[in-house]
């Protein structure tokens, strides 16, 4: 797999993107910004809907909670572009940091969370009025939710402080 690892470093430090983030002097701010601003959109709404599937918040119907949900879509794919900016800018430090690979991690879990939840659990919480408990499966993919993007949160941050001195990845 390490053939490909390498390709894939070279492919992003030679993408326009790679050269922006690294020849202006705004980019890696400018990138910053609207990845805390897609992050405060992500967590804020989609981490409210969640502590109301787990118990909180209960004056709220869930129905007309999960109308804000496009929203934090919206907040998730401000956070992907800019995130790809991020691993185009400096591959290095990702590709190789255990922190990244984590973060991927909660990612995918999130995302497996979310297609298990709207597929067997959305059409039991709709109705969820005012005052009512979602039902079981749907309190615990608040909890999964909540966990995993607690973790992307935690992992983003490590990523900055954790620069690995030697090549390390999961798959090699």
């Amino acid at each position: 797999m390490e053939p490909f690892v390498e390709s894939l470093q070279i492919w992003l430090t030679s993408t326009p993107i790679s050269r922006v983030m690294n020849d202006t002097l705004w980019a890696w701010p400018l990138s910053e910004s609207f990845h805390f601003i897609g992050l405060c959109l992500l967590f804020g709404i989609v981490g409210l809907f969640d502590l109301r599937m787990m118990g909180f918040l209960k004056r709220l119907p869930l129905g007309a909670f999960h109308r804000l949900i496009p929203w934090g879509i919206l907040g998730y794919g401000i956070n992907v572009m800019t995130g790809f900016t991020f691993l185009s800018g400096a591959p290095d430090q990702y590709i190789h940091n255990p922190a990244f690979h984590i973060k991927m991690l909660f990612m995918t879990i999130a995302g497996l969370n979310v297609a298990v939840f709207y597929w067997l659990t959305y059409q039991h919480i709709v109705a969820v009025g005012p005052g009512q408990d979602a039902p079981p499966r749907a309190r615990m993919a608040g909890v999964v939710s909540l966990v995993c993007w607690t973790g992307v949160i935690v992992c983003g941050r490590l990523l900055t402080f954790y620069r690995p001195p030697f090549h390390w990845c999961f798959w090699c």
